[in-house]
C-alpha cells in the first residue's frame, strides 16, 4: 500500500457510514533502525494548509485558536488503531456523534449558514 496514493484525500466515515471529511494528513512515529509507523490521520482545514507550507499551517491554527479557542488550533486526530476498512472510503470504529470533529460545521450552520435568508 503506498499511503499518500492510497489514504491521503480519501473520504472518511465512521461505522455508521456518516462522512467526516477527508483524510488531510497523516501522523507517523519514528523509531530508531525501523521503518516509521503510521500512528494517526489528521483531518481539518489546518492538517489540509500545513500540506502548503508552514506559515499557511501556523495561520489557520491562529484563527481556528482566535475563532474557537485554543483546543481548536489543532487538526483533529483519529488513531489507526480504529480503521475498520479500507476501501472506497476509510472506515473508522469510532461515533462520530460522541466526537468533537463536526463542531466546526455545527458552528458555521448555526452562526453564519441558518442567519442567511432562504438557508
Amino acid at each position: 500500500m503506498q499511503l499518500l496514493r492510497d489514504i491521503l484525500d480519501k473520504q472518511v466515515v465512521d461505522r455508521e457510514q456518516i462522512k467526516i471529511g477527508k483524510v488531510d494528513g497523516l501522523v507517523a512515529e519514528l523509531r530508531e533502525g525501523k521503518p516509521p509507523r503510521v500512528i494517526a490521520v489528521e483531518l481539518g482545514a489546518i492538517a489540509l494548509t500545513r500540506r502548503l507550507g508552514a506559515s499557511p499551517g501556523r495561520w489557520t491554527a491562529r484563527l481556528a485558536a482566535r475563532l474557537r479557542g485554543k483546543r481548536q488550533a489543532r487538526p483533529h486526530r483519529i488513531a489507526w488503531s480504529k480503521v475498520r476498512d479500507i476501501g472506497v472510503d476509510i472506515e473508522f470504529d469510532i461515533d462520530v456523534r460522541r466526537t468533537k470533529i463536526l463542531a466546526w460545521q455545527n458552528w458555521l450552520r448555526t452562526h453564519i449558514v441558518g442567519r442567511i435568508p432562504g438557508a
